[in-house]
Parts: C-alpha cells; structure tokens; sequence
C-alpha cells in the first residue's frame, strides 16, 4: 500500500504524491518564544519529527524547515515585564527550547530560520499583496483584505457571513473589515522595529511563515503541519497572503495533529493543570513521553496524566526486557546457520500501519506482537540447538530496533534503561528499594527455615504494595508491577 495520509484542505485521505518525485518539503509551525514549552509542544514536534523519520525511511530526501517566531506581542510584553530587550528573552527561550527537544530525542530539521533574520522577504511579499490589491496601508499599519481573496477560509470550512457578524474592530485599529488581519505593525515606543514603506514596525504573525516556508521551500510545497489550533485563524491567512501573492497552490498538504488534555481537562494555567517539558522530564524519561505520545494516533485528542505515562512506561520496559531476552538468549549462538523472514514479515505490518496516515498506536501494536513473538520463541525447550529459532529470534530483535529507531525509541541499552526505570517507578510507592532488599533477604532466610508461609507472606504483602518478586536460579529480583 502506498503511503497516505490526511488531507486538513480536503477532509480526506489521500494518496501522496510529492510535487517533486522523491523529494519532500515540508513546514511545521514552530514556537512563539516566550515561556519555556509545554507538553502540548511536545506532542507537535515528536508527531512531525516522527513523521520526518519516518518519510525519510520510506526513501524521500526531505527539506524540513521549522520556524522560531522571535517577535510577537506575547514576547515584547515578556520582556517589558522583565525589564530587558525583547532579543534576550527570545534568545534565551529558542535556547530552551532546543534543549528541551534534544531532552526528547528529535532529529534536527533541515532549516530552523528566525522571523527577524527574514524581514526583507516579509517586507517584499507585503509590497506585492498591495500592489495586487490584496492589502492596503491604514494608519502604519498594512492589512489583508479577507474579502478580496476568493478561498478565504476554505481550509477551516467556516461561514464568512457567521464570522463578521460577531467581529469587531479593535481600538487603535484601521481596518476596511473586521476580519482584515495585520501584515505589518506600525512601531510603538519602545518596541522593536524596522524600516518599511509604510513606516517604521515589525511584521504581523502570519506574513512570517509565508515568507520563511516560501525562502527555503518554495512558492509551493507538499505538506504543511501544526497542531489543531493552528488551522484558523494562523493557516487560513498562511493561504490567503501566499497564493494571494502567487497566485498558484501554497500547499498540497495540510497535517493538523490532537490536542492534548490534562487528565481530562484542557489544559490551562488557570487550572492549575499546566506542565512544561521541563516538569515532566524530572519525573519521567524522555522516551516514555515519546512513547505515550505513539501511543495514539495523530490526529486524535490524548490524555496527558501520571497514570497513563506510568502505563506508557510499563509498555516500553515489555519491549526492553524482551530485547535483552532475545539477546541474552542468542549470545554465543552461531550466525548463518538459518535465514528467517520474521523479521521482514514484521516490518511489512509495520509499513502499512504507518503508510494509513501515520498510525503510530497501529504500529506500536505489531511491534508488540512482534516481541511477544521473539519471546515465545526464545522460550521454546532447547532453543539454542535450533538453528531455524536461533535466526528468528536474532531476526525479530534487529528488526524491532530498525523500526524502533524509525518511532525515535529502543535507542537506549535495556539493562541501564530497565534499572534506571525500576527506581524511576519506586517514587510513587510506599516502599523503598531498602526495604525490598531487607524483605529478599528475610524471604531467603524463611525459605532455607522451610517457613514457607513467612515466604509467601513477604511475597504477596510486597504484591499488595506493587512490587512483583522474580524468581530465577541466580537469585531474587524485583520490579515495579
């Protein structure tokens, strides 16, 4: 099956076709750099980085650009708030949020460009959008004329008549339309500017992603992404300036992923339910917040909580005890002796997931079935003298690490993983891993007394508190259930 995903323009999938065989171009709205990101950001940028890896799996050479917005209200009134210029505080956030999207394992985009650093093509695309009689100058300010733009809201399928109904013009504002939207700023005191026709000021929020996509994509390209909020009025003004200047199609496809709530709830700082990247990394490893972002399709809503990151992390670690199962179980086991398609037959199942518009929670389930395959397999009675198991089982573990790798995750060695996150999942229980070691020793000693009540009462009430204890030849270990 040829890949296909969902097209936000036409409310449908479709097969992809890039304008350029081989080649994509791809834009994913960045941030507003002013307050450190949330898990809301999170989600956006490992669905696209996702998305990125995974199309550069499928063989396509990829032109990925994602932006900082370095200029905005929400930025100058920050800065003014904090008594410094505007730039260090843009700085010192696009820092933060390169760190936090390091922390979360996401592969670098081709071209991240800075709003400011492209003013001249911001400036040059305003001037062809009023000569053409798209948008005029008012007051300092430049405006977009919606109503001159024939396919005004046809990516977000809204009721222009409904719209300016219930619009109104802000105070300082000289709009012909209540629905007109600013291209360019007149400067205020104290505010960062630059020089234009139409006076000194800075760009308005959209004319900057049409600007930077088109420098480094081109006046038209395949696939265009963001969260759901972004769809209007962000993307729908996107549209209006970049084919209003060009008159031929700004993008072939719109990508819009879910929103994120907070056990339940949107999340809000009023709330109380707001968490930073930074938060939850103190709790939980990067990789389970990109696996419980798999966990669900892109485009559905997901809910964030501790509990269902606690779940994420018991379904990573089943992956990571099976890989180091598998590994232990062929160690020593002479190669070449077998082929299998175990592995190929996998990755098949893998692809279609992923070629149905990206299914990742689809994918995740085949490679579930995939380790508890490996590890049925690596617990057949003699397994190592089988040279037909041997080479299924050494099939199936590279394989879940070459599609792993795709998803951004089985990137880590299991035994420092699975030790780090069984005291990573300690936190939340009442017991302490002294006290599970006193209780082991205790449970030994009762078993060499043949007090095998004492045994099973240290078992089950250790069971009762959330810790399972495994039994094996070399001894007694535990892990959080």
């Amino acid at each position: 099956m040829s890949l296909r995903l969902f097209n936000t323009l036409t409310r449908q999938k479709e097969e992809f076709r890039p304008l350029q065989p081989g080649k994509v171009g791809m834009y994913v709205c960045g941030v507003t750099v002013y307050d450190y990101c949330h898990i809301g950001h999170a989600r956006a940028n490992i669905v696209f980085d996702i998305i990125y890896r995974y199309l550069r799996y499928a063989g396509y050479e990829v032109n990925y650009v994602r932006n900082y917005t370095d200029v905005d209200d929400k930025i100058i009134n920050r800065a003014n708030e904090r008594g410094i210029d505007s730039r260090e505080l843009a700085e010192e956030f696009i820092r933060a949020f390169d760190k936090d999207m390091a922390a979360l394992g996401l592969d670098l985009p081709t071209h991240q460009p800075k709003a400011t650093e492209h003013i001249p093509e911001i400036l040059a695309i305003i001037e062809k959008l009023i000569d053409k009689g798209l948008a005029y100058a008012s007051g300092g300010d430049v405006y977009y004329a919606v109503d001159s733009f024939p396919g005004y809201l046809k990516l977000s399928g809204r009721n222009m008549e409904e719209m300016q109904a219930g619009a109104r013009i802000a105070p300082g504002e000289q709009k012909r339309n209540p629905m007109d939207f600013a291209l360019w700023k007149g400067a205020k005191p104290g505010e960062p500017a630059w020089e234009s026709p139409w006076g000194s000021g800075r760009p308005g929020w959209h004319i900057e992603c049409s600007a930077m996509s088109m420098k480094y994509l081109g006046a038209s390209f395949d696939i265009h992404g963001g969260g759901k909020d972004l769809v209007f009025p962000h993307h729908e003004n996107e549209i209006a300036q970049s084919e209003g200047a060009n008159d031929k199609p700004f993008v072939k496809y719109w990508m819009h992923n879910g929103f994120v709530n907070v056990n339940q709830e949107k999340m809000s700082k009023s709330l109380g339910n707001f968490f930073t990247i930074r938060d939850i990394l103190q709790k939980f490893d990067p990789e389970i917040v990109r696996f419980f972002i798999l966990s669900a399709h892109y485009r559905s809503p997901i809910d964030f909580s501790d509990q269902n990151l606690k779940e994420a992390r018991q379904g990573l670690s089943r992956f990571y005890e099976g890989l180091q199962t598998a590994a232990a179980a062929v160690d020593g086991c002479p190669e070449g002796e077998a082929t299998s398609d175990e592995g190929a037959r996998l990755e098949a199942k893998f692809r279609e997931a992923m070629d149905d518009d990206f299914n990742t929670a689809l994918a995740i389930g085949h490679l579930f079935e995939g380790v508890r395959a490996m590890n049925r397999i690596a617990a057949t009675k003699k397994f190592r003298k089988k040279p037909d198991l041997v080479s299924a089982v050494r099939d199936l573990h590279d394989a879940l690490l070459r599609l792993g790798a795709v998803l951004g995750i089985f990137l880590s060695d299991p035994a420092g993983w699975l030790q780090k996150q069984k005291f990573a999942a300690l936190e939340s229980l009442d017991v302490t891993a002294e006290e599970i070691d006193a209780l082991i020793a205790e449970r030994l000693q009762a078993r060499g007394e043949k007090d095998f009540a004492r045994s099973d009462e240290i078992r089950d009430g250790l069971a009762a508190r959330g810790i399972e204890l495994l039994d094996s030849p070399g001894g007694t270990d535990w892990k959080v259930k």
